[in-house]
């Protein structure tokens, strides 16, 4: 039985992710998620969502505000937009997201099952415990509003689900993987540990001396004996909006800049063939190839992906919509090639992840993080940088009234 593999604590934001950035949105998840299965397998790509400094460092470098509480809702319906046309070539499906959408979960699950032959009932029970333990055994002051079910067709899955604290302005993000536990792992003390600041009274029901209230609930009534399962991940982001030295690892950025230097002027001609915007968009994929080959440890500071794509509210600046399309373009025919067997464009991607991990490079500077930012605001015209506050129409002046005396 599965247990809570992380949360995230998360700044509530406003507004909605518009149109021009939700379908290159969508284009770029489709092809991350495909290059991560053709490496690693389908099972790997459901690994990384249930991380929840992957799943963030997954959200920022598609542009999202790098900290938000909307990453989550993004994320997942740009998964569920993006891999329904390949969802049976990839044997991944995307069920529920947010709101009304969320309550559909066991429909479709159910729908899913009698299509593609998989145990329905085993799904939609494991989808309803997974929401119950998170808004009813554990009573945190987080109410749920998104339930994202992704399932493989081997019947594996993970559950990325959020609540909210409208009070504390905060969102909270939890992560399960149906592996990662024992005999009890739905209720009995599924998470190690939950931290974050309390809000109120809290009732938690997963904990061992509960047991005869569990019982009590239904659809909790599996607990087991067995001992705490796998440690909990947490990621508490900052409330500020802008993106800050302190947010990034300094170093491993400059190892990035440094492997683009390397390995670009080899690379870049046999992956792109389109001169001028080379070594933007060879750091916009090395960020990209990060996020698909990277390991656990290097996703600490998900805002260092944000420099890829940017962000919508121009935090840490505009999300240069020319990088973008080329980034899904490169990675597209990049994919196509290796899938007819020729490796050759999908590997010097690669191996510009490969060239950051052994590269001895100095940290880049605050100062030169800054300068870089700026050099992004000022190149936003030649690189069709666009934010939501470009989308706003000016307000019409408003007439004034002449006196005739």
């Amino acid at each position: 039985m599965p247990a809570a593999t992380g949360t995230a604590d998360l700044p509530l934001h406003g507004g909605r992710v518009p149109a021009w950035l939700a379908s290159r949105m969508a284009r770029l998840g489709r092809v991350i998620v495909e290059a991560i299965a053709h490496e690693y397998g389908r099972t790997e790509v459901l690994r990384r969502l249930s991380d929840p400094f992957w799943f963030q460092s997954f959200g920022a470098v598609m542009g999202m505000d790098w900290h938000s509480s909307g990453i989550t809702t993004s994320v997942i319906g740009a998964l569920k937009r993006g891999l329904a046309p390949v969802a049976d070539e990839l044997g991944l499906y995307v069920c529920g997201g947010r709101g009304r959408h969320s309550r559909r979960t066991p429909d479709e699950l159910t729908a899913l099952g009698d299509r593609r032959g998989l145990d329905a009932p085993a799904l939609v029970r494991a989808s309803r415990l997974v929401a119950k333990v998170d808004s009813a055994a554990v009573q945190d002051g987080f109410e749920l509003y998104l339930h994202g079910f992704i399932v493989a067709a081997d019947g594996a899955w993970v559950v990325v689900q959020q609540g909210m604290n409208g009070a504390r302005r905060q969102a909270r993000r939890y992560h399960w993987l149906w592996d990662r536990a024992g005999a009890g792992g739905f209720v009995d003390e599924p998470h190690a540990a939950i931290e974050g600041q309390p809000a109120g009274e809290i009732v938690n029901l997963t904990d061992r001396r509960a047991a005869p209230a569990r019982g009590e609930i239904v659809g909790l009534a599996d607990a087991g004996p067995d001992a705490p399962v796998a440690a909990l991940r947490r990621l508490q982001l900052p409330a500020h909006h802008d993106v800050r030295a302190e947010d990034i690892d300094l170093s491993r950025l400059g190892k990035t800049l440094a492997a683009v230097a390397a390995r670009g002027p080899r690379d870049f001609v046999d992956l792109m063939l389109v001169p001028g915007v080379g070594a933007r968009t060879l750091f916009a994929l090395a960020l990209v190839a990060e996020v698909v080959h990277g390991a656990p440890s290097r996703f600490a500071d998900p805002a260092r992906f944000s420099l890829a794509h940017g962000g919508k509210d121009g935090h840490p600046f505009p999300v240069p919509l020319r990088v973008y399309d080329e980034t899904v373009r490169v990675l597209k025919d990049a994919l196509g090639r290796a899938q007819l067997g020729q490796d050759e464009r999908l590997a010097a991607i690669r191996r510009l992840d490969d060239q950051a991990r052994l590269i001895d490079a100095a940290a880049v500077t605050p100062a030169e993080l800054q300068a870089g930012f700026a050099r992004e605001w000022r190149d936003k015209p030649a690189l069709g940088g666009r934010t939501v506050m470009d989308d706003r129409k000016p307000r019409p002046k408003r007439r004034q009234l002449v006196l005739p005396f």
